[in-house]
């Protein structure tokens, strides 16, 4: 059965296809060229296509490919089988079959794989993070490293991979979550001290917002929490450790320390949250060596993860199986797969 349309606009109304996909710019030109020939020779059978990945990862892009193939496929004569967002893949399993006219969908294979490519390859780096983190939580940071016409896109991945916060205001909205974030070193730098720069972000941000403060910009870490701790009080959320790798970056024993020194003065209240360079390595060794990190913001080894590529074949040309050499002709049976239209 067919997804309901109350169930599609919940999850693939947040995906609308730009007009760049739409209009087939971002296609491979000789999709374009075939479409062409096709139309002129009045050949449109209807087909079936089978995406799969050629890695093992977690599902992701599905409501984003979703969303384009409810767009163009004729309403009347489609049938579309999927895995969901989050949903483990493994190689070569078919995640994707779209049953419709090949005039109808041919132009956007290139836009469907690289959706599904990119998407899962950031959910399944942060599912590594989030694996390796446990119980703590994981937030993504990764947006400043990726072309801002995906970074939202990579902030959802990331949710959907394990991730508990990310930094993009799209990102958020497409998980229906607010965004996460603290203040940047530029706030501190341009303001000119961390406690002043800590104060006005209390004095003007919304309440509801965790009151955060980044300690590494100035002075020593635990000097600076310790007079963040002092000017906010009951307030302060967390304190975040971002120190560079010029200064030898956030180790474990940092992290005990500045623990410590708050502890010491009654601020046991006051989480640790670590960024910079995070990795599922350095995770696990933070929690092996024992440090209380109360959080981790990762960036570049979510957003810098490599696509899982996905390969997207025809099997099937009205009704007669068929398939190119060292591919078996016909339909591959894929009980995990789901009617979604």
């Amino acid at each position: 059965m067919a997804a309901s349309s109350n169930d599609k606009a919940g999850r693939w109304s947040k995906f609308p296809p730009s007009d760049l996909i739409l209009s087939g710019d971002s296609a491979d030109v000789y999709f374009h060229r075939t479409i062409d020939i096709l139309k002129k020779e009045q050949i449109n059978p209807v087909v079936v296509m089978e995406v799969f990945p050629n890695g093992s990862g977690l599902v992701c892009g599905m409501n984003e490919a979703l969303a384009l193939l409810d767009r163009v496929l004729p309403k009347n004569n489609r049938e579309v089988w999927a895995l969901s967002d989050g949903d483990p893949v493994t190689a070569k399993e078919v995640a994707l079959r779209i049953k419709a006219p090949y005039q109808s969908f041919g132009l956007y294979e290139t836009a469907m794989c690289g959706i599904l490519a990119h998407s899962t390859g950031w959910a399944t780096a942060a599912r590594e993070c989030a694996q390796a983190a446990g119980q703590i939580p994981c937030i993504s940071f990764g947006a400043r490293h990726v072309h801002p016409f995906v970074s939202g896109r990579m902030d959802y991945a990331a949710l959907v991979g394990g991730c508990k916060g990310c930094s993009s205001v799209e990102g958020a909205r497409l998980a229906d979550i607010e965004p996460s974030g603290t203040m940047p070193h530029a706030l501190i730098i341009v303001m000119g001290d961390t406690v002043k720069a800590t104060l006005a972000f209390d004095k003007h941000i919304d309440a509801g917002v965790s009151r955060v403060s980044l300690v590494d910009t100035f002075k020593d870490e635990a000097e600076e929490s310790l007079r963040v701790a002092a000017a906010l009080g009951k307030k302060l959320k967390a304190v975040r450790l971002d120190t560079p790798v010029e200064r030898g970056r956030v180790t474990a024993e940092l992290v005990k320390e500045v623990r410590a020194r708050l502890d010491q003065v009654g601020h046991s209240d006051v989480d640790v949250f670590v960024s910079g360079g995070i990795t599922p390595d350095r995770i696990r060794y933070f929690i092996e060596l024992g440090a209380p990190v109360a959080g981790f913001g990762i960036g570049s080894y979510i957003s810098g993860a490599k696509p899982i590529d996905y390969t997207a074949d025809l099997h099937e040309i009205d009704g007669k199986p068929v398939a190119k050499r060292g591919r078996i002709p016909g339909i591959t049976e894929n009980p995990r797969l789901k009617r979604v239209m």
